[in-house]
């Protein structure tokens, strides 16, 4: 470790990120919450199983390719997402390494309601792919990149319409602000829904680390379930926000498209 996260990803490392995530809801019905989760960055044409974290087939943790990357349930992982990247502009070149950053499976269970494929090329983020999920087995992908694709700094702000239902507390109207601040030290992520009075304001911080079977035993044992750990919550909060007198959307359909 120490080239820097665009060269320590190429050569196959995985960082552990125990994140602390935070959502606080804007406008009328306020409710707000805070958690500690596990997310792992690696580039997935480039990592290597390595003890307690597997590649395609069981394990405490694992990971899948067919989980991201197009259609819910048959993804096709990174070649999905340099297609994408493609048709927007930004072809694929050998100085480029693409990372995913997600939670991993736990114990074959899978459920991310939010990934992000990240375009490095050395020490900067060119365009993030940030890949969503709701709890009613839909998906949908926004693409984020500046102008030209030049490089994204802690201080650009990404805008994109949102299009796809994720809380049934919550129009589907608006637009997100996407930030992101990426170096070894220290991995940020903002994400605003803009509504008029309402909307949401998210986080996501975390002190990268190089994974290790210690750690992946620490992050078992102090947040047991994983992915499911993470399922329960999101219902637990919807169950707080129905109480509260949160009135209950019906689910829309998809967008036609898979990423705007």
């Amino acid at each position: 470790m120490g080239g820097g996260l665009s060269c320590d990803l190429a050569a196959g490392a995985v960082l552990h990120l125990p994140a602390d995530v935070t959502h606080a809801r804007r406008g009328a019905l306020r409710h707000a919450f805070r958690y500690r989760v596990d997310y792992l960055l690696f580039a997935p044409e480039r990592v290597q199983a390595r003890g307690l974290f597997r590649l395609g087939r069981f394990g405490l943790f694992s990971f899948c390719a067919a989980d991201h990357g197009g259609a819910r349930g048959a993804g096709r992982g990174a070649a999905w997402a340099w297609e994408v990247l493609a048709r927007a502009g930004l072809p694929r070149e050998r100085d480029m390494t693409l990372a995913l950053m997600t939670q991993p499976r736990f114990l074959g269970f899978w459920f991310n309601p939010v990934s992000f494929w990240m375009v490095l090329r050395g020490d900067a983020l060119l365009a993030v792919i940030a890949e969503v999920n709701n709890t009613f087995g839909q998906r949908h992908s926004y693409l984020c990149h500046l102008p030209g694709f030049a490089p994204v700094g802690p201080a650009d702000r990404l805008d994109t319409d949102k299009v796809f239902h994720v809380s049934p507390f919550q129009d589907v109207a608006g637009r997100y602000e996407f930030r992101f601040s990426l170096n070894p030290a220290d991995i940020a992520v903002l994400i605003r829904h803009l509504d008029g009075e309402e909307g949401l304001v998210a986080t996501l911080r975390a002190r990268p680390r190089p994974l290790s079977q210690t750690g992946l035993l620490a992050a078992a044992l102090r947040r047991p379930g994983g992915a499911l750990r993470i399922l329960a919550l999101i219902y637990w909060q919807a169950l707080r926000l129905r109480l509260k007198g949160g009135a209950y959307r019906p689910l829309p359909p998809s967008p036609p498209e898979e990423i705007s």
